[in-house]
């Protein structure tokens, strides 16, 4: 019985140890990599504490505006841009995360280097709008709406913003301009 005791702890700890480290480019509903919804701005620099945090401040707090954090690779290469729920507040979580980089990639592979079929074959769409250059396409599974140019709809789609578009208005090669995981009605 003694030499068994320390036998289980051994596998206890060999089974703990191998517990699944987070995708750190992996996005789910509630995460983009260590980066949560209920993640605040005074945590960035331990999660991001690899990369370059930059934070543009336009002076003025009164004016309603909020203030983008972008997150950069050592390298110099552009991760995500971040809007929190408060400016200059540093408990303030994060409302918006715009994906720029394509190694971001959601649980069914989508990244902004899919297509709209990518897209509509892996998630329902629940919201199509029709903006002045683009279209969003808002996937509620996952809080995310993607951009598509309007350079990519056939041109009588193209100039007329009071024309409800569909999903089968898109064409399936259609690519995502950018996206973003929106968590600002979650908190």
């Amino acid at each position: 019985m003694k030499k068994s005791i320390p036998l289980i702890i051994i596998l206890l700890c060999v089974f703990f140890s191998c517990e699944k480290e987070q995708n750190p480019f992996q996005i789910g509903k509630q995460h983009i990599g260590l980066l949560t919804d209920s993640t605040s701005v005074k945590n960035l620099k331990t999660i991001f504490s690899n990369d370059s945090i930059v934070t543009f401040i336009s002076g003025d707090e009164f004016t309603g505006s909020k203030n983008t954090i972008d997150i950069y690779e050592k390298g110099g290469k552009k991760l995500l841009a971040l809007t929190p729920s408060r400016s200059l507040d540093s408990t303030s979580v994060i409302d918006n995360i715009q994906i720029i980089d394509p190694r971001y990639i959601t649980d069914k592979n989508i990244s902004i280097l899919s297509t709209f079929k990518d897209l509509t074959d892996n998630y329902k769409i629940s919201r199509i709008d029709n903006l002045i250059n683009s279209v969003v396409v808002t996937v509620d599974d996952i809080h995310a709406s993607f951009a598509i140019d309007k350079k990519e709809l056939p041109a009588n789609l193209r100039f007329n913003m009071d024309i409800a578009i569909e999903a089968m208005h898109i064409p399936d090669s259609a690519k995502i301009k950018y996206f973003f995981i929106n968590w600002n009605n979650l908190n």
